[in-house]
C-alpha cells in the first residue's frame, strides 16, 4: 500500500466507525460541558422553543436543542425535535456567513440523532462559522417512541424544512444574524432527504432560496434500487432494505404481515433489532449476518412481477424523486456517488441527474467515480469523503473563504 492509499484508508476508518461520518478527526466522542439553561429572554413566543443548550468546549461550539411544530407521516400536527449548532466565533448581532440545513444519514440507535448529541458533522462544520440546523426526523428525539419513516423522503423533507423555519425564528429571537447563503446537504438517507427538500421547497416554499444543495449517494429512485437488489441478489447494508420495507408497509398502509415479507432470522427479530432503537446500523447488519437478500426477504418479494412486490413498487414510486415534479431551473445541485456502490446503486444519482437535466436545471453536476476501488473500505462509505471535500470546496468558493480542516 502506498502512502496515498494509506492516508485515505486512515481517514476512511472514521467513516466505517461512524456510519458515513467522514468529517471528524477523532473516533472518541466529545462529551458536552457546561450545560446552559436558556434565560427567559431566549425562549420564543411561538410554538417552537429551546429545550436545552450545551457547550462543546473542544469544538468551540454551542448546541441549542429545540422542539418545533411539524407533521407526522399521516399529516397530523405534532412536535418534533432538532438542533442548532453555532461556532463560538459567531457573536450575536454580527452576521454569520450563512446556514447549513444538514440532513443526517441512516441511524437506528436512539442516541444517534442530533438532539441526543451525535454532532460529529456539526463539529466539522463549526470552523466555517456557518450556523447549522439539523432535524432528528420523525422517529427520533421527542418522537423516538414511534417507528422511523425510513427513506420516505416527503416525510423527512417536511421535518427538515419545518426545523429550518423554526430555527430561523428562534435564532432571531436570540439575537443572531446570518447572511443569505443557505446550503442544503446530506449523504445516503440524508442525500435523499436533501433532494426531497429541493422538491418540497420548489412546490410549497417560494421564499426559501437554496444557495446550493449537496446530495451524496441517496436513494432517489427506490424502485430502481429494489430492482437492482433483486437482479444482483445482494445489498451492502441489509438493515436498510428491511427498514425501507417496514416503513413503507406501515406508513403507506399496505397492511402486509411480517411473515409475508421476511424469513428467519430477521422475521423473529423485527421489534428487537429494528424497533428497539438499541442498536447501530453496523450492529444490526452483523445480526442479519449476510448480504444476500434471499436470506432475509420472503421469496415472493424476490419476484418483482408478483402482486406483493408490485404493491411495494407502487408505494416506492410515489416517493420517486426522478420523475413527477418540476424543479426550479436555477437550482444549484452537486451529486456524488461511487460507481462501485452496492448499498445505494449509482443508478440513483445517474437517473436523478438525467431527470434534472431534462427538466432544464442549468447548474447540476454529477461526480461519479470508482471510489473505494483498491481499498477495504466499502464504496458507499468511500465516496462520502469525496462528498465532504467537494461540498466544502464549493462552499468556500461561494463565501470567499479558505477551506477549513476536515480532520
Amino acid at each position: 500500500m502506498n502512502i496515498k492509499q494509506s492516508l485515505l484508508r486512515s481517514c476512511l476508518s472514521v467513516v466505517v466507525l461512524c456510519c458515513l461520518t467522514v468529517f471528524f478527526s477523532s473516533c472518541t466522542k466529545e462529551e458536552p460541558v457546561n450545560p446552559v439553561v436558556p434565560e427567559p429572554s431566549d425562549l420564543p413566543l411561538t410554538d417552537a422553543y429551546i429545550t436545552d443548550s450545551i457547550h462543546y468546549a473542544q469544538s468551540n461550539m454551542m448546541a441549542y436543542n429545540f422542539v418545533y411544530p411539524s407533521t407526522d407521516p399521516y399529516g397530523h400536527h405534532i412536535m418534533q425535535s432538532a438542533t442548532i449548532t453555532i461556532s463560538d466565533a459567531v457573536q450575536r448581532g454580527v452576521p454569520a456567513p450563512g446556514m447549513v440545513l444538514y440532513n443526517h444519514f441512516t441511524v437506528y440507535r436512539a442516541n444517534q440523532c442530533p438532539s441526543k448529541g451525535d454532532l460529529d458533522i456539526q463539529k466539522m462544520l463549526a470552523p466555517s462559522k456557518l450556523i447549522t440546523v439539523s432535524p432528528d426526523y420523525y422517529g427520533f428525539g421527542v418522537t423516538e417512541h414511534h417507528h422511523q419513516a425510513y427513506c420516505i423522503q416527503s416525510v423527512n423533507a417536511q421535518s427538515s424544512v419545518d426545523a429550518l423555519l423554526a430555527a430561523r425564528q428562534l435564532l432571531t429571537q436570540m439575537g443572531f444574524l446570518w447572511d443569505d447563503f443557505l446550503f442544503n446537504a446530506g449523504y445516503s438517507q440524508g442525500g435523499q432527504t436533501t433532494i426531497g427538500v429541493v422538491k418540497l421547497v420548489t412546490e410549497r416554499y417560494p421564499n426559501i432560496n437554496l444557495a446550493y444543495s449537496f446530495a451524496g449517494a441517496g436513494s432517489y429512485d427506490i424502485p430502481e434500487t429494489y430492482r437492482q437488489f433483486v437482479n444482483t441478489t445482494i445489498s451492502g447494508m441489509p438493515s436498510t432494505v428491511v427498514s425501507v420495507l417496514l416503513a413503507y408497509n406501515e406508513y403507506m398502509n399496505l397492511g402486509v404481515s411480517y411473515s409475508e415479507m421476511f424469513v428467519e432470522p430477521v422475521l423473529s427479530h423485527i421489534d428487537d433489532w429494528f424497533y428497539s432503537k438499541r442498536f447501530t446500523r453496523e450492529e444490526i447488519d452483523n445480526k442479519v449476518g449476510t448480504l444476500a437478500i434471499a436470506e432475509y426477504l420472503h421469496p415472493t418479494l424476490l419476484d418483482t412481477t408478483s402482486a406483493l412486490a408490485r404493491r411495494f413498487m407502487e408505494a416506492f414510486d410515489s416517493e420517486n424523486l426522478c420523475h413527477g415534479w418540476t424543479p426550479r431551473t436555477n437550482e444549484h445541485i452537486m451529486l456524488f456517488h461511487s460507481a462501485l456502490d452496492i448499498t445505494v446503486p449509482p443508478a440513483n444519482s445517474v437517473n436523478l441527474y438525467n431527470f434534472l437535466i431534462a427538466q432544464g436545471v442549468t447548474d447540476v453536476t454529477l461526480d461519479i467515480d470508482d471510489y473505494g476501488a483498491g481499498t477495504s473500505t466499502p464504496a458507499h462509505e468511500a465516496s462520502a469523503l469525496n462528498f465532504a471535500m467537494g461540498a466544502r470546496q464549493k462552499i468556500c468558493d461561494l463565501l470567499g473563504i479558505e477551506p477549513w480542516p476536515l480532520f
